[in-house]
């Protein structure tokens, strides 16, 4: 007898502009694989002048994607035009991981889990600390200071080269985050027990401020959210002055979990092996 049951096969996206090198097709065919599911995950550039557009069809149903991630430059719009954003968005004002439900597009933002979830798994014990240090006050610095003062950390010094845009984040996320100028980071830095890089310095080759991370208070951790390399010059610097250090490459891979459950059902695992994959293409890519 034939069984009825229809078999529904879910198609999930990653959307920026530009989007080829997104790392994310790998994450979640990785566990599409590992899962034995039918489904897909694929890279879909959209423009900023067409991304309205793309939203209407996500939410119509005709773009045939039942949700996905939003990266740059997009989280902002996805956050201005979802249906349903959750607390953690309307925080933040910014979404990365959208799905479909009741024909209405729901958005949350998973960037802040995957920067905890990364250190609980390389460096419990983290969150002891009555201090960190935020380095940078770009969009990518909202999320993390979002998820380590949500850990209970009470003082968040955000450092920035313009003040007034650390004051922006101190104004958004509260009491408990103090803006800082870079001068400052000397005296910050005594006692502080976490250290975190949401900037792109010594990316492009431009010099790095020298540090001493020695007078962090003991077991301090140094961390940085860029993976490309994974041992950015910042973390190098702490890691031979015998720092804890944490690379960024978790925050990518744990964030790209919730997602993957929204659509596709099935809670994946972080792994070595899907660690590893990741490392090897970065490697091939350099």
């Amino acid at each position: 007898m034939r069984d009825s049951r229809e078999t529904f096969i879910n198609h999930a996206f990653v959307t920026g502009f530009p989007i080829k090198h997104s790392r994310s097709p790998l994450i979640h065919g990785y566990w599409l694989k590992s899962f034995g599911l039918l489904g897909s995950y694929r890279a879909h550039a959209v423009s900023p002048d067409a991304f309205a557009d793309f939203m209407q069809a996500l939410r119509d149903g005709t773009s045939g994607f039942c949700g996905g991630n939003v990266t740059i430059p997009h989280k902002e719009r996805a956050f201005a035009l979802c249906d349903r954003p959750d607390e953690l968005s309307r925080e933040l004002g910014a979404a990365n991981t959208l799905w479909i439900k009741d024909g209405l597009v729901h958005a949350t933002n998973t960037d802040g889990y995957g920067f905890t979830t990364n250190l609980d798994e390389r460096a419990a014990g983290w969150d002891n600390c009555d201090r960190a240090i935020i380095l940078g006050a770009g969009g990518a610095s909202r999320a993390v200071i979002q998820a380590v003062r949500d850990r209970g950390v009470k003082t968040i010094h955000v450092v920035n080269r313009t003040l007034e845009k650390a004051q922006d984040l101190a104004d958004r996320f509260g009491p408990s985050v103090e803006a800082q100028a870079m001068g400052d980071i000397p005296d910050l830095i005594k006692g502080a027990g976490l250290f975190i890089n949401t900037t792109s310095l010594g990316m492009d080759g431009t010099p790095v401020p020298q540090i001493d991370f020695t007078t962090m208070a003991k077991g301090a951790v140094v961390t940085d959210i860029v993976y490309v390399p994974l041992k950015t010059p910042l973390l190098a610097q702490a890691e031979d002055q015998g720092l804890r250090i944490v690379d960024g490459l978790g925050m990518l891979l744990h964030q790209a979990a919730p997602g993957f459950e929204k659509w596709f059902g099935r809670r994946p695992m972080v792994d070595a092996a899907l660690r590893q994959i990741i490392i090897e293409d970065m490697e091939q890519h350099l």
